[in-house]
């Protein structure tokens, strides 16, 4: 397992795609930050860290999946996925290997870009425990994308479809709780505000550790990277 980890972390940086995820992300993290707290604090205004880090889990659901679309699709188009499945390790563990590898990018380059938040103790010092909510829910939420991004690109050997395909399911994810304004009905609703990513994240932003979303995001997690070990053990049999 930790064989299979290095090589895939190590191809992040051997490619475009981990230079190009990170740029990305740091670039458009400080953008925003700029925008939604800097420019305020500058001003003697009341910054909003809500909105900075909700606009950034937005983000994340549109450039995890340049991480994530890779992991399985490459495998199927290059024919090397055999090797894999005949590989001396469990297909958990090769899972597990390949998801723990784009989620420390993910997670390096996150914790990178916290470092954004320095700037705000020359304007006041934000409440800790708020700050520690928001960068415990993104990394949840990012966990939880990753976890679904590897699932989709066990789906096919197309990059492009395994991008999209996992943009379009997290942003369903993301946008199904603004749905309820025009639901009638409670049951739905309720439903809906179950399954919604955003409306697990909140609690985090008042700096409430709510297990619940915890658990919720690390079930994420377990299904379907569960959903994606079925799919290679069914295809060790074919």
């Amino acid at each position: 397992m930790l064989a299979i980890y290095k090589k895939e972390l190590r191809q992040y940086f051997t490619s475009p795609v981990g230079y190009v995820f990170v740029a990305a992300f740091l670039a458009i993290s400080g953008f925003l930050f700029s925008m939604f707290t800097v420019q305020y604090a500058v001003a003697g205004d009341d910054y909003d860290l809500g909105t900075y880090y909700t606009v950034m889990m937005f983000v994340c659901s549109i450039i995890v999946p340049l991480l994530t679309m890779k992991t399985f699709s490459e495998e199927r188009k290059l024919r090397t996925e055999q090797l894999l499945l005949t590989a001396p390790v469990g297909i958990g563990s090769m899972v597990a290997a390949k998801f723990m590898a784009s989620y420390t990018v993910f997670a390096g380059t996150f914790l990178i870009s916290c470092s954004n938040l320095f700037i705000l103790y020359k304007y006041g010092e934000p409440a800790g425990g708020v700050l520690l909510g928001y960068t415990i829910g993104i990394l949840l939420i990012g966990a939880a994308f990753v976890a679904i991004g590897t699932f989709v690109s066990s789906l096919t050997e197309s990059q492009l479809t395994a991008a999209i395909g996992t943009i379009g399911i997290l942003m369903l994810m993301l946008l199904v709780n603004f749905l309820n304004d025009y639901i009638d009905w409670t049951w739905v609703r309720l439903l809906t505000n179950w399954f919604s990513v955003y409306s697990r994240f909140i609690n985090f932003t008042y700096g409430i550790f709510d297990y619940a979303a915890i658990l919720y995001y690390a079930s994420i997690v377990v299904i379907f990277l569960f959903l994606t070990v079925r799919i290679y053990e069914k295809r060790r049999w074919e």
